[in-house]
């Protein structure tokens, strides 16, 4: 069942409110199937899947287990991600206000300025890929700038601006551009696979790639982090996601579209990024793991600008879609009366530059093994707190006018629920003490999963006795 709830007089007059923060009327709940599932296309294809996928291949997994790794992962991180997705739908609230009621209507900010730093991590990361697609476009269409990094930071500040155009505009606007481009970017990724694996003397040669572990042991030892990583590499939406299915017309619709979305188009492209990663290696004797750079390393000009074009695109739309919608809501938490969502996409945007995007994409290594896993050590808790809340405390509960109240059922202490913050640093201490501790080193492997677990059973310790509403 939905929730209709109408928008009190008591929400309007909070210090907790704002109109992108407030619960979405009936009459704006459009999102049907294709909508969700368009949108997991949009964001879904993109480089960092590409390179997601290029990465496992690049480490030595032969294309099956590194497909298998991928869509393991995938189907893994969608149990939480409907399970999230389930709150927005009843209640049309977002997640930083989703969040209040498991961590208090001011404790809500710890979890959602976490989610945001990553978000804006990832913005960094996709606006750098954005321009260095813009930089290899113009390279092939004038030889003169190819090398030159004036032009690549010229390119990078063009498209970071794009992107913040977009946020603008408003979410209508991502709708839009997702359902267009969706079918689109599908397209051209499996002509840059005929492409590329045609170069390579089909598509059998390109397979036929052995994995370079010799035992099971070498194997697990990178499987496990690897499939950390790739849940890793959703969870910050899993966490937001009531952000997007606040907007839905029913359960059905949200399950359903991100069920058909999400496992497959991933699956499916991370296929490219394995095949075309393999027939790299044979067409130049090594792995080229970045598509933009693999891109301008061919003599096919034509078929290159296409293919970044489509690139250019499908960043746009994973960017603004994944990575600007949650962290514009979650600053905009902090101070509602005084940050709006176009503010809160504005320091998105600023705070994606300062983190140094260029740095994280140094190697694959750093961005599996470094990037996606240490982030997740973070998001694991928190999914884990909200979850337990919602689904074993409060039997998918709410009471929406306290949750933006700041004398009310989710006030707790000043506003505070210190046990879900002491649960949320048991997962994350736990989860780190891998990465301090050498011998601990499996800890750190199994972060999101070791995160989650911890912090719900943690949590729902110190709740036991507490009334609930």
């Amino acid at each position: 069942m939905i929730e209709t709830n109408m928008i009190t007089r008591a929400i309007q007059e909070s210090p907790l409110y704002n109109k992108d923060l407030a619960p979405v009327s009936a009459d704006k709940r459009t999102w049907g199937i294709y909508n969700y599932a368009s949108l997991w296309v949009g964001m879904s294809v993109c480089i960092p899947t590409y390179m997601l996928a290029s990465g496992l291949i690049a480490g030595g997994m032969s294309w099956k287990q590194a497909i298998a790794t991928i869509l393991l992962g995938n189907l893994i991180v969608l149990v939480p991600m409907i399970l999230n997705a389930h709150a927005g739908t009843k209640y049309g609230i977002p997640f930083p206000v989703f969040v209040r009621a498991s961590f208090g209507v001011r404790g809500a900010n710890i979890p959602a300025v976490l989610r945001a730093l990553v978000a804006c991590g990832w913005f960094g990361i996709q606006t750098w890929i954005g321009g260095q697609a813009i930089h290899t476009m113009l390279g092939i269409l004038w030889p003169a700038v190819a090398h030159s990094q004036a032009w690549l930071w010229i390119c990078f500040v063009a498209f970071w601006a794009l992107n913040i155009y977009v946020v603008w505009r408003g979410l209508e606007t991502i709708k839009w551009i997702e359902g267009v481009s969706a079918p689109f970017m599908i397209a051209v990724g499996v002509l840059l696979l005929w492409w590329v694996t045609d170069l390579a003397g089909g598509l059998g040669p390109v397979l036929e790639t052995p994995s370079k572990f010799r035992t099971n042991a070498e194997f697990f030892r990178f499987f496990v982090p690897s499939l950390t990583g790739m849940v890793g590499f959703w969870a910050t939406v899993a966490l937001n996601i009531p952000d997007f299915t606040r907007y839905a017309r029913s359960q059905k619709a949200q399950m359903w579209g991100q069920a058909l979305g999400l496992p497959t188009t991933m699956t499916l492209y991370a296929f490219i990024g394995v095949a075309v990663t393999s027939a790299s290696a044979l067409i130049f004797g090594e792995a080229v793991w970045d598509p933009v750079v693999l891109l301008g390393k061919l003599n096919r000009p034509v078929v290159a600008l296409i293919s970044l074009v489509a690139l250019l695109v499908a960043t746009l739309t994973t960017n603004v879609a994944a990575n600007v919608v949650s962290p514009s809501n979650d600053f905009s938490n902090l101070n509602p009366r005084r940050i709006s969502f176009r503010a809160g996409g504005l320091i998105t945007g600023i705070i994606g530059v300062l983190i140094m995007p260029w740095k994280l994409l140094s190697d694959a290594n750093a961005y599996i093994f470094g990037w996606l896993i240490g982030y997740s050590s973070l998001l694991g808790p928190i999914a884990g707190i909200m979850i337990a809340d919602y689904f074993v405390l409060r039997k998918c509960t709410l009471d929406v006018d306290a949750l933006y109240s700041l004398d009310g059922a989710y006030s707790y202490s000043g506003g505070v629920n210190w046990r879900a913050v002491g649960a949320l640093a048991c997962g994350i201490v736990i989860a780190l003490a891998g990465l301090a501790i050498e011998p601990l080193r499996w800890l750190y492997d199994y972060a999101w999963f070791l995160g989650f677990f911890v912090s719900a059973i943690v949590y729902l310790g110190l709740m036991r006795g507490e009334s609930v509403r």
